[in-house]
C-alpha cells in the first residue's frame, strides 16, 4: 500500500476541522481532510444551524399570536412541517456545496472514510494510509446513550432532527441547553411538552438567571419536573410510557427525546493504540494550545475537555493552523469570556462569570447590578414575560466580569456588550454610554445603584 505524505491531517469535518484544515492549506501547507459523513459536522446537521432554523419557525409561530394581541385579525396558523423541513434542509445543503468549495480553492485532499490511528505521524482511512507529522483531531462529538429499559424507543437530537410532523404530546429527559431548546421549540409549535430534570435546570450557568428561565418556560406551558430520573421506558397501543424514580409512570407520549449530554466522538479511532490521554469522560485533553499529550498529535473542538461551542472549534482550529504554519509561534485561543446564547424561550445570553464562579474567585470583592422589565413589543401586547438583565462586578472600579441575560432579544443584544467586557469594561463606562431609546437594550446602560448584599 503506498503512504500519501501531507504536512497536515485533519480527522473530522465539522466546524472546527474545516477551519483548521483550510487555514493551514492558505499558509501553503499541503493538508488532508478525512470525513466519512457531510461536512459541517454536529452544528450544521444536527446542532446549531437546524436548530436555529426551527427556533426561527417558533418563534413566527408565537409572533403571530402576539400580532392578534395588537389588534391584528388573522387568526393564527400552523407550520407546515414538511415544507419547512425541506427548505431548512435546502439552507444546510448550500452550506455543504460552500464547503466544499471553500475546501477545493484551498486546494486541501478530502478523503471520504473513517480514519483510524496506526502510529502517531499514521492513519488509516479506507484502502488509504495517510501520514504527517501533524495531525489534528476534530471528530466532535455525539449524544450520550444510556443503558436503560426502552432507551430506544426514544430519539437523541439527531433523531429529533429527523421529525416530519409535530408530536402532539412530547416527554424530553435532560436539563442542560439541548433540553431547554428543543422543549421551546415543540412548545411554540404546538406540542404538549414535559421536562424531566434529575438536577436543576442548566447546570453550569448563572443559577439565579437559570432558576427564572425555568418560571418563564413554565409560563410558557411546559412542564418542568425536578429531581425526577426516568428509569425505563414503555411502548403500549402505539404511545410511550415513563418509569420515574419516584413511582410516578408519567404519559401517554408520541414523543421522548434523550437530551441527557454528549460524549467524545473517539470510538472509531484507535486512540489507545498511541497512547492518547483523555479525561474521565472521555475528551481528549489538550493544553492552551491545543496539544495532545502525543508529540504531533493536536485536538480542537467538542472532542477535548474545553467549551464546547462552534466559535470556540473555528477559532481554535485557525489558530492552531497559525502556529503551525503561519509563523505564529506563539498563537493561541483565550478561553475567557466567551460569549454564549442558549437559544431558549426566551433566549439566554451570558458572557464571562456567573455569579457563583465571581465569588469562587474574588470572595466578598463582588457585586451586583441587575434590571428587570417588560420590552415594549410585549408591554403593547399587555403580555408580562420580562427580560433580566444582570452585571457582575468586581473592585473599586467595578470591572465587569460577568453579563447574564435573559428575554426576548438578547441573542442580538449580547455580541456587542461582549466585546466591552473582553476589553475590560467597567460600570462606569457604561453609565457614560449613552442609550439607544426606546430599545431593550439600553437598560443595560442605565441600571442605577448596585443591589445589597
Amino acid at each position: 500500500m503506498t503512504v500519501e505524505a501531507f504536512d497536515l491531517i485533519v480527522i473530522g469535518g465539522g466546524s472546527g476541522g474545516l477551519a483548521a484544515a483550510i487555514r493551514a492549506a492558505k499558509h501553503g501547507a499541503k493538508v488532508a481532510l478525512v470525513e466519512p459523513s457531510e461536512l459541517g459536522g454536529t452544528c450544521v446537521n444536527a446542532g446549531c444551524v437546524p436548530k436555529k432554523a426551527m427556533w426561527y419557525a417558533a418563534q413566527m409561530s408565537e409572533a403571530q399570536y402576539i400580532a392578534v394581541d395588537y389588534g391584528f385579525h388573522e387568526k393564527p396558523g400552523s407550520l407546515d412541517w414538511p415544507r419547512f423541513i425541506d427548505r431548512r434542509d435546502d439552507y444546510i445543503e448550500h452550506i455543504h456545496a460552500s464547503y466544499r468549495q471553500s475546501l477545493d480553492k484551498a486546494h486541501v485532499t478530502l478523503v471520504h472514510e473513517r480514519a483510524r490511528f496506526v502510529a502517531p505521524d499514521r492513519v488509516r482511512a479506507g484502502e488509504r494510509e495517510l501520514t504527517a507529522p501533524h495531525i489534528v483531531i476534530a471528530t466532535g462529538s455525539t449524544p450520550k446513550k444510556l443503558d436503560k429499559p426502552g432507551f430506544d424507543l426514544g430519539v437523541t437530537s439527531d433523531g429529533f432532527f429527523q421529525l416530519r410532523e409535530c408530536p402532539k404530546r412530547t416527554a424530553i429527559v435532560g436539563g442542560g441547553y439541548v433540553a431547554v431548546e428543543l422543549a421551546g421549540v415543540l412548545r411554540a409549535l404546538g406540542s404538549e411538552v414535559d421536562l424531566f430534570v434529575r438536577g436543576r435546570l442548566m447546570g453550569g450557568f448563572d443559577e439565579e438567571i437559570s432558576y427564572q428561565l425555568g418560571e418563564e418556560m413554565q409560563k410558557h406551558g411546559i412542564g418542568i419536573h425536578y429531581t425526577c430520573q426516568i428509569d425505563a421506558v414503555h411502548e403500549k397501543d402505539g404511545v410511550l410510557l415513563l418509569d420515574c424514580d419516584k413511582g410516578s409512570h408519567p404519559g401517554p407520549y408520541d414523543l421522548l427525546v434523550w437530551a441527557v449530554g454528549r460524549e467524545a466522538n473517539t470510538e472509531s479511532l484507535d486512540i489507545g493504540s498511541i497512547g492518547l490521554a483523555t479525561d474521565d469522560e472521555g475528551h481528549i485533553e489538550v493544553d492552551d494550545f491545543q496539544n495532545t499529550n502525543v508529540p504531533g498529535i493536536y485536538a480542537v473542538g467538542d472532542v477535548t475537555q474545553r467549551l464546547a461551542l462552534t466559535p470556540v472549534a473555528v477559532s481554535a482550529g485557525r489558530k492552531l493552523a497559525d502556529r503551525l504554519f503561519g509563523g505564529k509561534p506563539n498563537a493561541r485561543l483565550d478561553y475567557r469570556n466567551v460569549p454564549t446564547v442558549v437559544f431558549s424561550h426566551p433566549p439566554l445570553g451570558t458572557v464571562g462569570m456567573s455569579e457563583e464562579q465571581a465569588r469562587e474567585a474574588y470572595g466578598a470583592d463582588v457585586h451586583l447590578y441587575k434590571q428587570s422589565f417588560v420590552p415594549m413589543q410585549l408591554a403593547l401586547a399587555q403580555r408580562p414575560m420580562k427580560v433580566r438583565f444582570k452585571l457582575i462586578c468586581t473592585g473599586e472600579d467595578s470591572r465587569i466580569v460577568g453579563m447574564q441575560m435573559l428575554g426576548p432579544g438578547v441573542d442580538e443584544i449580547l455580541q456587542g456588550f461582549a466585546v466591552a467586557i473582553k476589553m475590560g469594561a467597567t460600570k462606569e463606562d457604561f453609565d457614560a454610554t449613552l442609550a439607544v431609546h426606546p430599545t431593550s437594550a439600553e437598560e443595560m446602560v442605565t441600571m442605577g445603584d448596585r443591589v445589597p448584599g
